[in-house]
């Protein structure tokens, strides 16, 4: 297996009226599995600048990005895809969310707020997100490396 560099992607954790943002990125709806919003960074653009553009994208929303929150990886030992998911607080500055928006790229099909009582039914990654989102800020929190679910 060849090595690779660790991708590099930032994500939004937007707590609106007591509810998390989250995201089905997969297309087709081939899984179940949800997370926040947010994608790849690209190259000469800050983290912050590159996580409003995936917001936009993704979901329609402007937002400010506040402080750093969590830190997760996760990787494919079969394939040596490796991520690193940098977590920002964020808050909606402009927008609502739209069900007949698209995600330009057509991965993100289905955006929706949750209860923090709603995400013990569902599967969300990383098992840290709703611990953290939901409670105190303060310093960034790292998520050991895991293996990729799908």
């Amino acid at each position: 297996m060849k090595t690779r560099s660790p991708r590099l992607a930032t994500r939004a954790i937007i707590v609106q009226d007591g509810k998390l943002l989250l995201v089905n990125a997969y297309p087709g709806r081939r899984s179940d599995l949800w997370c926040a919003p947010g994608g790849g960074v690209e190259p000469g653009m800050s983290l912050p600048d590159n996580l409003a553009r995936e917001i936009h994208e993704e979901c329609g929303l402007r937002i400010s990005v506040g402080p750093l929150a969590l830190v997760n990886e996760f990787h494919d030992p079969r394939s040596g895809f490796h991520q690193v998911d940098l977590f920002f607080r964020c808050a909606v500055a402009g927008g609502t969310l739209d069900p007949g928006w698209t995600d330009p790229a057509r991965v993100v099909h289905t955006t929706r707020f949750f209860a923090p009582a709603e995400l013990a039914a569902i599967r969300l990654k990383p098992d840290s997100l709703s611990r953290v989102a939901f409670g105190p800020d303060g310093p960034a929190e790292y998520d050991p490396l895991e293996v990729i679910v799908t």
